[in-house]
């Protein structure tokens, strides 16, 4: 098994299991979308423009990225 196969999986398992566990706790700011949230302050109108610039454009990317 390749190095980088493991080390991507394990990212992803543990932040599968991290989600999991934040959705259970009934923890307030603790999901992955709230600290999104929190840190591109999308509750301000700036905030709202730069994550939908970001997410658009990282979109964009990954698709032609993926399918060139």
């Amino acid at each position: 098994m390749e190095l980088a196969n493991v080390v991507w999986g394990g990212l992803l398992v543990t932040g599968a299991v991290f989600e999991v566990w934040a959705l259970t706790n009934r923890t307030s700011g603790d999901t992955l979308s709230e600290r999104v949230r929190a840190w591109l302050r999308t509750h301000t109108r700036p905030g709202r423009a730069l994550f939908a610039v970001a997410w658009t454009g990282f979109a964009a990317w990954f698709l032609l990225h993926i399918l060139s």
